[in-house]
C-alpha cells in the first residue's frame, strides 16, 4: 500500500501507512515470538529459585537484589507471583527464594534467565569500598502440577516438617507448618514455607519437586545429544550467563548472546525483555543471532 500511495503521489495515504508500520512491526514481532515459544512447556507458568553463590553478604545481596528484579519484570509484563520459600541471609539479602511466576508463557520467557549470573561492584558491606564480585544461581522451571510424565515413588521422598522462621500469622511459629521434602535417589531438596496449613504446603512443595525432576530429566536429554553432536558443555557453576557490572564502568552483558546494556539500573528495575528477546531468538537460530 505504501508503494502504491508513492507511486500516485497520494502523500496522505502514505504518511497514514507509514504511520501504522510501528504497529504492525510489532504485531508481526509478538507472531514470531509465539511461533519461537511453541516448547511443551513453553505456555506454562514457571518456578524460578535464586540461590546466592559465592560472595558471602555480598552474594546473599546480590541473590536479593535478583529477586526484586524478576519481581518488577513480572509485574511489568502482567504476570502474578507468589513467594514459597524465602531463606533470610545471615547479615542482609536472602539465601534462597522460590517463588512461582504465573501467566502464559511465563516459563517460554523466563527458561532464559537459567544458570550464574554474576555481579561486579563497589560492596556496600565493605568498610574500604573495595570492588568485589558476588554470584548467583538461577534456576527456572516448569510448573507441570499433577503433570504423569514425572513418577515420583513415594517411598524415595523423606519428609520433615518444621517451625517457619519467617514474618506472617499466630500459627507460621508456633505450628510446624513449613515442610522440607528430600527425594533420596536424587538429593533434591525442596522446602515451603508460606503462610498456610502444612498440608498446602506439602502440596506445593511435591509441585517444586515434580518441576525440579523434569527439569533434571531434561538436562539429562540434552546432555545426551550434545555428546551425540561431539560437543560437551560444562555446566560448572562458573560459567556464568550474565554479568552485571556497576564499577568501574556501567554495562550488562550476556555472554551467550551478546546482547548488552548500558544501564544496569534500569537492567536490575525489571527491564529485561531486550536480554530475553535476544536468547529466545539466539536459541532457535542455534547460537548464532540473527541480524534483526
Amino acid at each position: 500500500m505504501l508503494e502504491m500511495a508513492i507511486e500516485e503521489g497520494a502523500d496522505e495515504i502514505a504518511a497514514e501507512v507509514a504511520a501504522q508500520i510501528p504497529t504492525l512491526r510489532n504485531r508481526l514481532d509478538r507472531l514470531e515470538f509465539q511461533l519461537i515459544l511453541s516448547g511443551p512447556y513453553d505456555r506454562a507458568n514457571a518456578i524460578l529459585a535464586i540461590h546466592a553463590g559465592a560472595g558471602g553478604t555480598d552474594a546473599q545481596d546480590w541473590a536479593e537484589i535478583l529477586l526484586r528484579m524478576y519481581l518488577r519484570w513480572a509485574e511489568r509484563n502482567k504476570f502474578a507471583c507468589e513467594m514459597f520459600d524465602l531463606s533470610p541471609g545471615e547479615e542482609a539479602g536472602i539465601k534462597s527464594a522460590t517463588i512461582e511466576v504465573s501467566g502464559s508463557y511465563a516459563f517460554g520467557y523466563l527458561k532464559s534467565e537459567r544458570g550464574v549470573h554474576r555481579l561486579v561492584r563497589q560492596s556496600p558491606f565493605d568498610a574500604g569500598h573495595r570492588r568485589h564480585t558476588s554470584f548467583a544461581l538461577v534456576e527456572v522451571m516448569p510448573d507441570v502440577g499433577d503433570s504423569a510424565e514425572v513418577e515420583i515413588n513415594p517411598e524415595d521422598v523423606k519428609f520433615e516438617a518444621y517451625r517457619s522462621g519467617g514474618p506472617g500469622g499466630q500459627n507460621v511459629n508456633k505450628v510446624s507448618t513449613a515442610v522440607r521434602l528430600t527425594h533420596v535417589p536424587t538429593g533434591i531438596v525442596v522446602t515451603c514455607q508460606t503462610e498456610r496449613s502444612q498440608l498446602q504446603n506439602r502440596e506445593t512443595a511435591m509441585r517444586i519437586l515434580r518441576a525440579k525432576l523434569l527439569e533434571m530429566e531434561s538436562e539429562r536429554r540434552e546432555a545426551e545429544r550434545l555428546q551425540l553432536r561431539g560437543e560437551h558443555v560444562e555446566a560448572g557453576w562458573g560459567n556464568q550467563i550474565r554479568s552485571y557490572v556497576v564499577h568501574p564502568y556501567n554495562l550488562v552483558k550476556d555472554l551467550r548472546t551478546g546482547y548488552e546494556s548500558s544501564d544496569p539500573n534500569a537492567v536490575l528495575n525489571g527491564e529485561l525483555d531486550g536480554f530475553i528477546d535476544a536468547y529466545l531468538r539466539w536459541s532457535v537460530d542455534g547460537g548464532v543471532l540473527r541480524a534483526t
